[in-house]
């Protein structure tokens, strides 16, 4: 029996405590929340042994084999490296962290403490996609283009379920990072040049509402990502150009375009649900999860190379989503960045 840990009851804790509460082989042992009352209610709802408004309620539990941090995201990387230091397995959500320094502490103190780390990109447990990935990698089709696009209206502090949050996301650290993972996981290739452009915190919300990165690869690939918190309708879409195909995903309608038509696929909930299952898999039978904290440390260095940029036109003080003045790595301080590329990328722009 895997005695789970949860912490924070949003829309993943939803999702994930949807999941777990109908695994015979797990046990809801605690749950996690900022407030006691919404805590003890959705403890309930699900069947949690108990709540407690205090992660060393948690992290002093013998019971509790796997904590799924689902916390506000700027807590992430604070509260994996706790959980895996008292010796659980971490589920993380996206993203592991808030900067490239914090994303690479947490997958070295899970090597420190010999537990397993994982990640929630639920783009890349799509069935069709994971087959594209595999005839890429074995040389049967080669990708030349993607173009990804996330664009919603959030002009006021509200999450997907209608929830009014006491924490700011960040668009580029949170939903940028799902679409260059993305592209990282499907084409295996190297960043040669990085481009990127965040504009001035908008003077409404206090964070930048726009944003754009370009990569090139060393395999000659262009990868476009677009992402805006003023839309006026929801689209986010990905475009995947290959010498055999284009491939359209639709994740507001749950679609995959080709040359052979349209097919539904399954909600995001699902793929997300794939990937809680696989990470438990992982830690019963011993093995690695199939999105490793490691494997996405290049997309965090690609955010953190735009973060630099912004930072050095804007400053380096805290903005909603993103707490306190950080170094070229992201690490706090104020520490002047000398824009040096770092091993394996020739040109930053």
């Amino acid at each position: 029996m895997i005695g789970i840990g949860m912490v924070g009851h949003g829309m993943m804790g939803r999702w994930h405590s949807e999941v777990l509460k109908l695994r015979a082989d797990c046990r809801l042992r605690i749950l996690i929340g900022r407030r006691p009352e919404p805590t003890e209610k959705f403890a309930r709802e699900f069947g949690y042994d108990k709540c407690s408004t205090k992660l060393d309620d948690l992290l002093g539990d013998p019971a509790v084999h796997v904590a799924v941090i689902a916390s506000p995201s700027e807590d992430h990387a604070s509260m994996a490296i706790k959980a895996l230091e008292h010796g659980k397995h971490a589920l993380v959500e996206i993203p592991i962290g808030m900067s490239y320094a914090e994303s690479a502490a947490v997958v070295e103190a899970a090597k420190r403490a010999g537990r397993k780390l994982g990640l929630v990109y639920p783009m890349r447990m799509m069935a069709d996609m994971k087959t594209l990935r595999d005839r890429i990698a074995a040389g049967q089709e080669e990708l030349r283009l993607v173009e990804s696009r996330f664009i919603i209206e959030r002009w006021e502090n509200v999450g997907a379920t209608g929830y009014r949050r006491s924490w700011t996301d960040n668009l580029l650290w949170h939903h940028l990072s799902h679409l260059v993972d993305f592209a990282m996981w499907l084409t295996g290739s190297t960043p040669r040049s990085i481009s990127g452009h965040l504009p001035a915190p908008d003077p409404k919300t206090g964070t930048p509402m726009d944003v754009f990165v370009g990569v090139s690869t060393d395999r000659e690939q262009s990868l476009i990502f677009l992402g805006s918190y003023a839309g006026h309708r929801p689209i986010c879409d990905t475009l995947v150009l290959t010498n055999r195909d284009c491939y359209q995903l639709d994740a507001v309608s749950s679609s995959l375009t080709t040359a052979g038509g349209t097919t539904q696929l399954p909600s995001e909930q699902v793929d997300c649900a794939a990937a809680l299952c696989d990470f438990l898999d992982a830690v019963r039978n011993g093995r690695e999860p199939a999105i490793t904290g490691q494997s996405t440390l290049s997309t965090m260095r690609i955010l953190q190379l735009v973060q630099n940029a912004w930072d050095a036109k804007h400053g380096i003080g805290p903005i909603p989503g993103r707490v306190g003045p950080r170094d070229k790595e992201g690490r706090p301080g104020d520490a002047r960045f000398d824009f040096a590329p770092p091993q394996g990328h020739d040109d930053i722009m």
